[in-house]
């Protein structure tokens, strides 16, 4: 071996040994952390690490972000905004049904139907049977003008929350709607 080979060949070994030094095995487990101390490490502060959240302890989401802008988005009307962003939030976190939501609603808006129907379905599989869900669904269909379909799912949403406010708006738009046809 070369001077120059043997010298590579330590040095890449000494590099290895850096990153195995940096990581933690459990010996009950054999997982691998590397956010978590050691029994009686010290902050640089000098204080003990007991007590301190680690990464694995904090509640965050990465679609949180996403959903929160594609809210702003939706409220301020700019739909295909919320739309891309709403779907964004459902890369992050598949299984999230208020982001499918979100996205079916915002497709709805800017007359994507065929997308629509297929966030309702997903979100459906999610949050199952809510008046949210029925609700949304039969706005769509007032939108498409499937007044009956409209009808029959706010009448759903109706029977799982007499109280809401929201579907009970969209009962009287869509009588209203059945009132004001124009041909």
């Amino acid at each position: 071996m070369t001077a120059l080979m043997r010298l590579s060949v330590a040095a890449a070994a000494s590099l290895l040994m850096m990153v195995l030094a940096g990581c933690q095995t459990d010996a009950t487990d054999g997982v691998v952390r590397t956010n978590e101390p050691s029994k009686g490490d010290v902050t640089s502060f000098g204080d003990a690490f007991d007590g301190l959240k680690t990464v694995s302890d904090v509640e965050y989401y990465a679609s949180d972000q996403a959903v929160g802008e594609a809210k702003n988005q939706f409220r301020a009307e700019n739909y295909g905004n919320a739309g891309a962003l709403f779907f964004k939030a459902t890369q992050l976190a598949p299984n999230d049904g208020g982001a499918w939501m979100g996205l079916a609603a915002s497709c709805d808006r800017i007359h994507r139907f065929d997308l629509s129907d297929r966030a309702y379905s997903r979100a459906f599989k999610l949050m199952g049977a809510s008046p949210e869900y029925y609700n949304n669904v039969g706005y769509s269909y007032l939108l498409r003008g499937k007044l009956q379909d409209a009808r029959a799912n706010f009448l759903k949403a109706y029977e799982l929350a007499p109280n809401d406010p929201t579907v009970a708006n969209n009962l009287k738009l869509l009588s209203s709607s059945v009132q004001n046809i124009e041909r």
